[in-house]
């Protein structure tokens, strides 16, 4: 029952009350259009994040505007089904906005409470749950992950040509995982390595975590532990190893100690029945720059399961994924509920790798200064279905995009956050 009421009081407050907080319906096109409305929402803390006159935290209502007018221009030339954004800032929403099609197909539009595939944003939300582990003092971040996952151990890495397979030199740590640093690969080229990913079939539906374990424990490294970066399958292990340390599935660890606590009612590695009409179709631009619809989503079991991958297999709300978010910038706490120690989430978002990677996020640093409108110090990622998020400690400024478009081509994600940045006032 308090899940119910805290979805129909988040879309009630959200699609009726408004302070820069608008809805795009498909026939409304001009920006125009939908007149903003200057009222402060009392919003149970328990329930999200409260809302906000946008001045009342140093942001414009006026520049705010040129968020919707920009994403409105996509949707209106067909190239990207539809958007959901929010900016909160000083823990409070000052914009949350939809625009278009959720199922352009059967003509339902994105609403507050659509259901969306987050994909690599599911690399944050696994990382904290290490990090929650390692905490409990469970193991250190330079503990070897063979100590808890055996078949990572002994491990083999090719040459820098692929042409020769060598002991590796150190083990694989918890710490390279976290930064995507273990030697471990998707397979998305076109080398012995990338073959040898697609002939075990990492993820394939039915397989369990243990079995992409002990697959991932024979195919050899694609360099040595800790020599560089390379994005990875590394989280889905993590997801394995909070499985082993925990004793409980990994989707349960999720839902037991970090999606109930932050009141995350709609995360989850499937979608129940009720909440089916919820999920966004996925959708690829083509030749033409139109529009295809994806028939089923990437390591899905079904339409409606997905593989328990702690690297993308998460699908979220987006008042879900403020709430994670708002939490970290809180530095590890929300309404009440610690999830993380303030100086665990400073460890994280450390550029621990080539000032670029903390432990699951990228990171902006003086060393990395930013070419667009952002601080030193945000941390953030996306997912492979162009969503995104970023979270800026200094100006306590959470950003969130959220739609369903794969191989996007379009600089939308740029813009929404240049957007976001210059409707600050102080």
């Amino acid at each position: 029952m308090r899940k119910l009421t805290y979805a129909c009081l988040l879309i009630f407050c959200i699609t009726i009350f408004g302070c820069g907080v608008t809805k795009t319906t498909p026939e409304d096109t001009n920006p125009a259009a939908t007149p903003e409305k200057d009222v402060r929402v009392s919003f149970d803390p328990e329930h999200g994040l409260p809302m906000s006159v946008p001045e009342e935290v140093g942001v414009s209502t006026k520049r705010l505007k040129r968020i919707r007018s920009l994403l409105q221009g996509y949707y209106n030339s067909g190239q990207v089904s539809g958007f959901l954004t929010v900016v909160a800032r000083r823990g409070k929403i000052v914009h949350f906005e939809t625009i278009g099609m959720r199922d352009v197909e059967n003509s339902k539009p994105v609403e507050p409470d659509t259901i969306f595939h987050i994909y690599s944003m599911s690399k944050p939300i696994t990382s904290v749950a290490v990090m929650m582990l390692y905490e409990e003092g469970h193991f250190q971040l330079g503990t070897p992950v063979s100590q808890f996952i055996p078949e990572f151990k002994n491990m083999k890495v090719y040459n820098k040509d692929q042409t020769e397979i060598l002991d590796a030199e150190r083990e694989i740590t918890i710490k390279h995982l976290l930064m995507h640093t273990a030697g471990l690969t998707y397979g998305w080229g076109n080398k012995p390595v990338d073959a040898l990913y697609k002939e075990a079939k990492i993820r394939e539906p039915g397989s369990t975590l243990v079995d992409m374990a002990r697959k991932l424990g024979n195919i050899p490294l694609v360099h040595q532990p800790g020599e560089k970066w390379t994005y990875s399958v590394s989280t889905d292990v993590l997801g394995y190893l909070v499985e082993v340390v925990s004793g409980m599935p990994f989707e349960e660890f999720l839902q037991t100690r970090l999606f109930e606590p932050l009141g995350m009612v709609d995360t989850a590695f499937s979608v129940p029945p009720e909440k089916r009409d919820r999920l966004a179709a996925l959708y690829r631009p083509t030749k033409e720059n139109g529009l295809e619809r994806t028939k089923r989503a990437a390591i899905a079991i079904d339409e409606f399961t997905f593989f328990p991958s702690g690297g993308g297999g998460l699908v979220s709300t987006a008042a879900d994924y403020m709430r994670f978010s708002q939490m970290l910038l809180n530095g590890g706490e929300l309404d009440g509920v610690r999830i993380l120690g303030k100086k665990t989430v400073e460890l994280m978002r450390y550029p621990h790798h080539n000032n670029r990677f903390g432990l699951g996020f990228a990171v902006v640093t003086d060393r990395n200064s930013p070419n667009i409108l952002e601080s030193i110090g945000n941390f953030s990622w996306g997912g492979a279905a162009a969503t995104t998020f970023w979270i800026d400690p200094q100006e306590e400024l959470v950003g969130l995009l959220m739609t369903q478009l794969l191989n996007n081509r379009y600089p939308f994600q740029r813009q929404f956050k240049v957007l976001t940045y210059q409707a600050l006032t102080e």
